[in-house]
């Protein structure tokens, strides 16, 4: 019996047998004549090759019937898979918006081509387009004054991994904030604002900001209006947060002066910085209740609360190509 078994064992041993395999790649065990060893590096390798590369295709116009069937089509003629889409209709505007998540790692195309199809259902559909191969993280410029709570959120978050981006600069009209920045490594530069040399401070900010490519500047409670000329060098590309009181309570103290008044609620909203000042497309917004019995230090603490992680919330949404920007305001996708 025990010859038998050693007989069958060893048989076995012989054959080369497919044993197991390594999703997406399989591994073949190879022990009979001709090979001796696990073909291990070849398939590792082969697996690496095959890491999902994320693309964001964000589109809208004109609602119509076929637009989500032509561009999932184009997708996977192009042998792109689809990890998500979401799509919504503003019915007062017959306005269609699109954001597709797609897997782009098994393509047999390439990028030039894919593109090209991508504007010619544009064209036949009449809707504009924006295409992220998401190759290269965004770089984010934070600008700041003497308030510390927005950055700190912002620097902690990122340290956690929670904002997909490199932070390459945080700017400042005061020298007060950098020992932050230098907590987390990262450059700080002072220009100090007045009347007479603003414009040429905004300046030498925005060479910095070009210098750098920066991709989003975000005003984390950065005391200084920006002028419209930097706006327009960033269009869509600066964030702003405030509280929520505008119009009832411009102007400084406006915790004092909603305590004053007595109101129900406070809030914060990030938006993007237009021209205009203050008026530009909403991203994101929260609110809190507030009774009789807060006192104007617990209104100011909770809005800020409710301003940092507002904040975050926007820069969030804009990072992940989340947001599409129609006629002076946000369609903001899920997370």
């Amino acid at each position: 019996m025990k010859v038998l078994v050693c007989l069958w064992l060893f048989a076995a041993a012989a054959l080369s047998i497919e044993a197991f395999s390594l999703s997406p790649t399989k591994i073949r065990v190879t022990s009979g004549p001709g090979s001796s060893s696990f073909r291990l590096l070849d398939a590792l390798q082969e697996n690496q090759e095959e890491t999902p590369r994320r693309g964001i295709l964000r589109v809208f116009g004109p609602d119509r019937n076929g637009i989500v069937a032509a561009f999932s089509q184009l997708l996977n003629g192009h042998g792109c898979g689809i990890f998500s889409s979401e799509q919504s209709t503003d019915t007062a505007t017959n306005m269609f918006f699109q954001r597709i998540s797609f897997d782009y790692s098994s393509m047999h195309t390439d990028e030039i081509t894919l593109e090209s199809g991508i504007r010619e259902v544009c064209t036949r559909m009449n809707m504009n387009t924006d295409l992220d191969w998401n190759k290269n993280r965004k770089r984010v410029a934070i600008m700041v004054s003497k308030y510390d709570h927005c950055l700190w959120e912002l620097l902690l978050r990122h340290k956690a991994d929670e904002l997909d981006c490199d932070i390459s600069v945080i700017i400042s009209n005061h020298p007060d904030l950098k020992p932050i920045a230098d907590n987390f490594g990262i450059p700080f530069e002072v220009f100090k604002i007045t009347k007479d040399t603003k414009k040429e401070q905004e300046a030498r900010e925005l060479e910095l900001l070009n210098n750098l490519d920066i991709d989003l500047v975000i005003l984390a409670r950065y005391m200084q209006i920006i002028s419209d000329n930097f706006c327009r060098a960033f269009p869509h590309r600066v964030i702003n947060i405030h509280h929520s009181f505008l119009p009832a309570f411009i102007g400084a103290r406006p915790y004092h002066r909603a305590h004053e008044r007595g109101v129900k609620l406070i809030g914060a909203t990030a938006h993007y910085a237009t021209a205009e000042l203050d008026e530009g497309p909403i991203i994101e917004q929260d609110i809190a209740r507030i009774s009789h019995r807060d006192a104007v230090n617990d209104l100011i603490r909770k809005g800020r609360i409710l301003e940092k992680n507002t904040l975050v919330g926007a820069v969030k949404a804009h990072l992940e190509d989340r947001i599409i920007v129609y006629n002076n305001k946000c369609v903001v996708f899920g997370d």
